[in-house]
C-alpha cells in the first residue's frame, strides 16, 4: 500500500474525486496527507471531513518568496508523513529543487487539456479552456502525467478526450472536462501508478 500526499491550491474537486474513489478504484494506495499553498483553499475542508491530516505552506508568507525554501518545506512534510507518491490536484504553484529531486518519477499531475496542446508555462485553470475555444478545437480533454523540470513536460500516463460543444464558455467546458475526464482518469492513473502498472 503506497502512501499518497496530495498538493492543492483551491476548491479541491480533484482531491474529492480521489477521496471518493479510495477503496473502490484506488486500492493500492491511501491518502495520508494534504498540503496547500493557500490557507483559504476549500480543499483543506474536504480533507478534514475525510479525516486526512492537512498542512498549509505558503511560498511568500512562510518562505519569503524563496522557491527553494518552499520546495524544501513541502518535501520535509511529505517525508514526515512517509509519502511515497505525490499527486498535484489543482496545485497552482511552481516548485523545484529538493522536492523534484527527492520525489523524481513519483509526482503525478492532472492537466485540463490533451498534452501537448494548450499546456506549459502560464497555461492553467480557465486559461487552458479559453485557449482551446479561441483555437476552435472540436476535441479537448485531460492528461495525467509525471512531473519533471519542464512544466507539463513529463511522461504521459493517461488521457481522455472530451468533445467541445456549440456555445461552450470556458466555464462550461472546464466543468465538463472535470466531470467527463479529470475525475475519472486521475484516480485510475493513481491506482495504476501505485500498483506498479505504469
Amino acid at each position: 500500500m503506497k502512501n499518497i500526499g496530495v498538493l492543492i491550491s483551491g476548491g479541491g474537486t480533484n482531491l474529492q474525486a480521489l477521496i471518493d474513489k479510495q477503496g473502490s478504484v484506488i486500492k493500492s494506495g491511501r491518502i495520508v496527507c494534504v498540503c496547500s499553498n493557500s490557507a483559504s483553499a476549500y480543499g483543506l475542508e474536504r480533507a478534514k471531513k475525510a479525516g486526512i491530516p492537512t498542512k498549509v505552506i505558503r511560498k511568500n508568507a512562510d518562505c519569503g518568496g524563496d522557491i527553494n525554501e518552499f520546495s524544501h518545506r513541502i518535501c520535509g512534510y511529505m517525508k514526515e508523513m512517509n509519502v511515497d507518491v505525490i499527486v498535484l490536484a489543482g496545485f497552482m504553484a511552481i516548485f523545484g529543487g529538493e522536492l523534484l529531486n527527492e520525489y523524481s518519477g513519483r509526482i503525478i499531475n492532472i492537466h485540463p487539456s490533451l498534452i501537448p496542446s494548450f499546456c506549459g508555462k502560464g497555461m492553467y485553470g480557465l486559461k487552458v479552456h479559453e485557449a482551446a475555444l479561441d483555437y476552435g478545437v472540436k476535441v479537448t480533454g485531460a492528461t495525467v502525467h509525471l512531473v519533471n523540470e519542464i512544466v507539463d513536460g513529463g511522461k504521459i500516463l493517461m488521457q481522455k478526450a472530451v468533445y467541445v460543444k456549440e456555445g461552450d464558455t470556458p466555464e462550461t467546458l472546464q466543468r465538463r472536462v472535470m466531470e467527463e475526464a479529470e475525475w475519472i482518469i486521475l484516480p485510475e492513473a493513481v491506482e495504476k501508478f501505485c500498483a506498479g502498472e505504469v
